[in-house]
């Protein structure tokens, strides 16, 4: 008997299917930018960050970059599991930015953030996603900020990290879901 269509292989012997896929992906540089950043080159992008441009404190007006709400319908669509990862903490802000998600036709997901003295690889150990997407944070320290650089050895091997440029779109990355955790 044929398999059904909506049953999608990653690895038949790690017994991982395409519908129990974990992604979680980092919001603000990553999939979503501050309203300044309409028509700028992503190297203007970063120095309006780094100068504390108005408009990156102004999360209520965030915008998606490139074509990221589509991006990331296409991998919801083939059932994965959608986590959102924001860098604010305040309530007020958190709720700016699932407003922006959700008004940009982002998929549903779960929007997590730290509180207290949680960092992000606090979130991401507990969490555990197949698949991280975040961006390289130019223009906060590099790569040393990444949450995956600081999660523990023994649960980043479980995590397929997917670093894209800050503000430099993830367009570019696969729609196929096994496409996806190879890249």
């Amino acid at each position: 008997m044929p398999l059904r269509k909506e049953v999608r292989f990653i690895f038949a012997s790690a017994g991982v299917y395409y519908g129990d896929m974990k992604i979680m992906i980092f919001t603000e540089g990553t999939i979503i930018a501050h309203s300044a950043s309409r028509g700028r080159t992503r190297g203007e992008i970063v120095k309006q960050v780094i100068s504390l441009n108005r408009s990156v404190r102004e999360y209520s007006s965030y915008i998606p970059i490139g074509n990221s709400a589509e991006k990331v319908k296409m991998w919801a669509n083939a059932s994965a599991e959608i986590v959102y990862l924001t860098s604010r903490r305040q309530p007020n802000e958190v709720n700016e930015i699932e407003k922006v998600l959700k008004d940009h036709n982002f998929p549903d997901g779960r929007l997590l953030y730290r509180s207290g003295s949680e960092e992000y690889k606090d979130i991401a150990e507990k969490v555990v996603p197949d698949i991280l997407i975040e961006d390289d944070c130019e223009s906060i320290g590099g790569i040393e900020e990444m949450t995956i650089t600081l999660v523990k050895p023994e649960i980043k091997t479980k995590i397929k990290s997917i670093p894209v440029k800050e503000f430099g779109r993830i367009d570019h990355l696969p729609d196929d879901l096994k496409n996806l955790y190879d890249f």
